[in-house]
């Protein structure tokens, strides 16, 4: 698939952004969390990613280690995104998949990350 532009939103539409992603590279992670909400994710660095809308509805969860902000719509709380760091400190953006336009969550070949034993 390769590098490709999709845009994003939670379930009502209150947030809504724009990223560059390869959806050749996504993984499904069994945390306590992801394993919950059942997200396939892929990763951009921020400069690929825009926030259009909802800035304002957003509401921010961390758990665990305190490093990722799991950003959910405080209207229909979908989980489209979040924003965390990298271990040089960049800025990186997970992406939930299932929350972009045009993309078929069955096409998409996850590779499963164990995140419950990390």
């Amino acid at each position: 698939m390769a590098m490709k532009s999709y845009k994003g939103s939670c379930h009502c539409g209150a947030v809504k952004y724009e990223a560059t992603v390869d959806l050749d590279h996504t993984i499904s992670c069994n945390c306590s969390r992801c394993g919950r909400l059942g997200s396939i994710l892929t990763f951009a660095p921020a400069e690929n990613f825009t926030l259009l809308s909802g800035e304002d509805v957003l509401t921010d969860y961390l758990f665990n280690k305190h490093v990722i902000h799991h950003l959910f719509c405080r209207v229909c709380g979908i989980e489209s995104f979040a924003r965390g760091s990298k271990p040089d400190g960049t800025t990186s953006i997970a992406i939930n998949a299932r929350c972009l336009e045009g993309v078929e969550p069955d096409a998409l070949t996850p590779q499963k990350f164990d995140g419950r034993s990390r």
